[in-house]
């Protein structure tokens, strides 16, 4: 067996298994490692060169997660929790309840799209505004899995077909620039205009997806404990924060200017940083109790940062055996002239390799570089290019366990462990939008 399928095979069935993300990356990357012909001393120097690359995220995620306690600190979670909870009435029915959950998912889903372009702040709001709002999700018996679609469509979707904010860089400076890169020796030219267009069908089928997830697979209610979000992460020893006027006016002004450095520097570290200073001036906590305030963040966030740290050395991994190549060619020798079983294996291949990479960015310019010579030896046109190689990217961060596309969710919706990582968001995001893509990406590759 190919050792980048038999690597994402054991990393996938040790996840549901329940076993750690990060134990199943690991122990994937050392299968695919010494299956693809590495010796375990090459394997571990790949993965270790790997996981120099997720330092960065990691650094990042423990930030945010120091910024979030420090808000919850503040009792700005449990005012704004409270207020949520005032539209329930103390007297509500049916009806109420539906309109008030549509409302709150509409709610996330704006600012989880918004968040890829109008204000482009990726990943960086879900710490802050997700945790204040289970109690509200708690009282409503909302469920979870419902959220972490909506959450997990806003991160990919509007990267894949508005070439703004993190589109541009998707659509214009890596897919592209890629795809005419590859396709200069072959006589392919692919212009701006054609590449939106090309990804509008598998887009359409992710939302076509998330129309299914709520309001039809997780439309039901779904019982949670009670739990009082305001003190989730406030460590023993601290009362319970009670809101007072200086504190919340400086907790509004932190979350504008953790997220406004960021747009400027580009840095969720930096802002994060001056997050925390800010919070600390206006008295939410004192200096000296930072490194209790960063140990409490970095607990929150431990494990999401981990997993992205594995995910990198899994990809170098699997890049360094070179059966990444050996995958697609063996592939494509099954079936001759059948363009459209080409294209289906193409879009399955893809989905192996994004699976364990987890990111569609990071995914292009391998599946671009083998793909798009493929696709003209078949026949396909340009905007079937677009498609099969945009689709087969993007399946990595619509639902693998190491993608933060899925991780950024878990964050906010796991504060009070009651939201599993692979089963509440994995597999739910895996089924609504993996699945959607694949037939939608198939069938505008043979349409265009």
């Amino acid at each position: 067996m190919n050792a980048v399928i038999l690597a994402v095979l054991v990393m996938v069935a040790l996840s549901l298994a329940r076993v750690s993300v990060v134990f199943a990356l690991v122990v994937g990357a050392l299968v695919g490692g010494l299956v693809g012909g590495l010796s375990l001393e090459q394997t571990l120097d790949a993965f270790n060169q790997g996981v120099g690359g997720g330092a960065q995220v990691a650094l990042a995620y423990a930030t945010l997660g120091a910024f979030a306690v420090a808000i919850s600190r503040s009792g700005l979670p449990d005012m704004l929790a409270n207020r949520l909870i005032t539209l329930l009435g103390k007297e509500t029915n049916a009806v109420h309840q539906a309109r008030v959950k549509m409302l709150l998912l509409t709610a996330v889903l704006l600012v989880a799209i918004s968040s890829q372009n109008a204000i482009p702040v990726h990943i960086a709001f879900i710490p802050v505004l997700i945790p204040p709002l289970l109690t509200v999700m708690n009282r409503l018996k909302l469920d979870r899995r419902a959220v972490a679609c909506a959450l997990t469509f806003g991160l990919t979707a509007p990267y894949m077909l508005l070439p703004v904010g993190f589109g541009a860089i998707f659509l214009n400076d890596i897919l592209l620039a890629n795809l005419n890169s590859a396709g200069e020796p072959l006589g392919l030219e692919i212009t701006r205009g054609m590449v939106p267009m090309a990804m509008a069908v598998p887009v359409g089928g992710m939302a076509l997806g998330l129309i299914v997830a709520l309001f039809w697979s997780y439309r039901r209610p779904r019982e949670y404990q009670a739990q009082d979000m305001a003190n989730a992460n406030v460590t023993e020893g601290h009362a319970p924060p009670k809101p007072h006027s200086l504190g919340l006016v400086m907790s509004g002004v932190a979350i504008v200017a953790a997220l406004g450095l960021q747009l400027y520097s580009g840095s969720m570290i930096l802002g994060g940083l001056v997050g925390i200073g800010l919070l600390s001036m206006g008295g939410i906590f004192k200096w000296r109790e930072a490194d209790d305030l960063f140990t409490s963040g970095m607990r929150m966030m431990a494990l999401i940062g981990f997993i992205m740290i594995s995910a990198a050395g899994f990809a170098e991994v699997m890049k360094t055996t070179g059966e990444i190549d050996a995958l697609v060619s063996g592939a494509f020798a099954l079936f001759g002239d059948n363009r459209g079983l080409a294209a289906l294996v193409m879009l399955l291949v893809g989905l192996f390799i994004t699976l364990g990479i987890g990111s569609s960015f990071s995914t292009i310019p391998i599946i671009a570089a083998i793909f798009v010579p493929l696709a003209v030896q078949f026949g396909f046109s340009p905007m079937a290019t677009v498609v099969l190689v945009g689709t087969a990217a993007a399946l990595g961060d619509a639902g693998s366990p190491a993608s933060d596309s899925t991780l950024g969710p878990t964050s906010g919706l796991n504060v009070d462990r009651q939201h599993d990582h692979m089963w509440d968001s994995v597999v739910p995001t895996f089924l609504h939008y993996n699945i959607p893509l694949v037939g939608f990406g198939w069938l505008a590759a043979m349409m265009l």
